[in-house]
């Protein structure tokens, strides 16, 4: 029984490969001229199409289920809402139920707990983003009075990404020209390209407040222009 073990456990250690032979699996290119290394960038513009927005409830009562109940019931009104609007169920979330004490502090005495509050929010993706100020004020008006956002971003970025792919690619390749000709030589061939990854960083959430006082006032959400960028680190060959 020993003598099996110890040959089924040589014959796991044979199949392994070596510390040599995982180095000798590296793809090396030798470089017989100057090697050349650059950074490039490439850059789009894009309008955002999505507005992501988080819209919720705070209700306080002296009984932490009163206050519950209160901020479920003023949610599901939220929520009516946004479907009569037409907002699709795939782009609403719960993102937050919370339930907190209340205590009230007086000097040289222990808090006194008063009430809790309760907290209810979701994360609405608005896909119309010039009607998602419209909508907000009928959030507001069927009870919602913590309004976050919005964050607006590129629902598809992927084509505008590969366009700034495209770009670094021309950036580096000139860069390279340039270095190759102040130095009396001429690019051979690109021996490497490395993406440290495409980013369309979306602007900070700008904070929003109910209005409910000001019946005149109408929320408006202006899209603006997104930039998207792509980092490539690329190697040329001189000679």
């Amino acid at each position: 029984m020993k003598k099996a073990a110890l040959a089924a456990l040589m014959l796991g250690a044979a199949a392994l490969p070596s510390a040599g032979a995982a180095q000798q699996s590296t793809i090396n290119q030798t470089i017989a001229g100057t090697r050349l290394d650059v950074n490039a960038t490439g850059e789009v513009t894009r309008v955002p199409d999505v507005a992501i927005i988080t819209a919720g409830v705070v209700s306080r009562s002296p009984t932490a289920t009163g206050a519950l109940q209160d901020s479920a019931s003023r949610m599901q009104a939220v929520l009516a809402a946004l479907r009569r609007a037409g907002v699709e169920s795939r782009d609403i979330q719960t993102s937050n139920v919370s339930l907190n004490p209340e205590y009230r502090y007086e000097n040289n005495e222990p808090p006194k707990l008063v009430g809790y509050s309760a907290s209810n929010s979701v994360t609405v993706r608005f896909r119309d983003i010039r009607a998602s100020g419209k909508i907000l004020d009928t959030l507001v008006a069927q009870g919602a009075n913590q309004i976050n956002g919005p964050s607006l971003t590129v629902d598809k970025p992927e084509a505008a990404l590969d366009e700034a792919r495209a770009k670094a690619i021309a950036v580096g390749r000139a860069r390279a020209e340039l270095y190759a000709r102040s130095m009396g030589l001429r690019v051979v061939r690109i021996v490497s390209v490395n993406e440290s990854g495409g980013s369309y960083p979306a602007p900070p959430p700008m904070p929003m407040y109910a209005r409910a006082e000001v019946a005149q006032a109408k929320t408006e959400i202006v899209p603006g222009e997104q930039k998207l960028q792509v980092n490539l680190a690329m190697t040329f060959e001189l000679q």
